[in-house]
C-alpha cells in the first residue's frame, strides 16, 4: 500500500475509550492497530518489532501499549519502545475522524 493511502477502519462509535481495533487487510504492509486512549486515537503497526506478537493483544497504560510476550512497551505517540527486548520502534500512522468514521493514513507518520 503506498504511503498516505487512507483506510476506513470503523465508525468512531465502534471504538470507545479503552478499546482497540486491529486492521489486517490485503495490501497493508503490516497489520495496523488503532487505540482509543481517553478519547484520543493512535494508530501503529500492530506487530511487536522484537517478536511476532500482536500489540492489539497487549495492555495499554497511559499512552503506551505493552507487548504481551516480553513486556516491551511502545509509546503510542512515537512508536518508540521503552525498554528491551524491543529496540526498534513500530511505525505510527496519522489517524483522524472523518464524517463519523475512523480513518488511518497508512505510511504517514503521526505528527509530533
Amino acid at each position: 500500500m503506498p504511503a498516505g493511502e487512507r483506510v476506513v477502519v470503523c465508525p468512531v462509535d465502534d471504538l470507545p475509550p479503552g478499546e482497540v481495533v486491529r486492521v489486517d487487510r490485503a495490501g497493508l504492509r503490516a497489520p495496523v492497530s488503532v487505540f482509543n486512549v481517553d478519547g484520543e486515537l493512535f494508530a501503529i503497526d500492530d506487530t511487536c518489532t522484537h517478536a511476532d506478537e500482536s500489540l492489539a493483544e497487549g495492555w495499554v497504560e497511559d499512552c503506551a501499549v505493552e507487548c504481551p510476550r516480553h513486556a516491551s512497551a511502545f509509546d503510542l505517540r512515537t512508536g518508540v519502545p521503552s525498554s528491551p527486548p524491543a529496540l526498534t520502534p513500530v511505525r505510527t500512522h496519522l489517524v483522524e475522524v472523518v464524517e463519523g468514521e475512523v480513518v488511518v493514513e497508512v505510511g504517514t507518520p503521526r505528527p509530533a
